[in-house]
C-alpha cells in the first residue's frame, strides 16, 4: 500500500501513548489502532484534524506516500 501512516513515530516523539491519543481525539482505541497499523480504508478529515491538533503536526506528518513513478 503506497499510503503510509506515521503515527507510531509521532507518538514516540511526543511521548504519548495510543490510548492517550484515542482519549484526546474521542475515538475508540481499536479504531486508532487500525489507523496506526495502516489497515484503515479511509480517514475522516475531522479525525485527521483532531490528530494534528493533539500532536501539533501537519497532515503530511501523519500520512505519507511511498510509490514509484508510473505505478498505478
Amino acid at each position: 500500500m503506497p499510503i503510509t501512516v506515521k503515527l507510531d513515530d509521532l507518538l514516540y516523539q511526543r511521548r504519548m501513548t495510543l490510548t492517550e491519543l484515542a482519549e484526546r481525539i474521542d475515538l475508540t482505541l481499536a479504531n486508532v489502532s487500525i489507523l496506526k497499523t495502516g489497515k484503515a480504508k479511509a480517514i475522516r478529515f475531522s479525525t485527521l484534524e483532531a490528530i494534528c491538533r493533539e500532536l501539533d503536526c501537519q497532515p503530511g506528518d501523519v500520512l505519507g506516500y511511498e510509490g514509484g513513478m508510473g505505478e498505478d
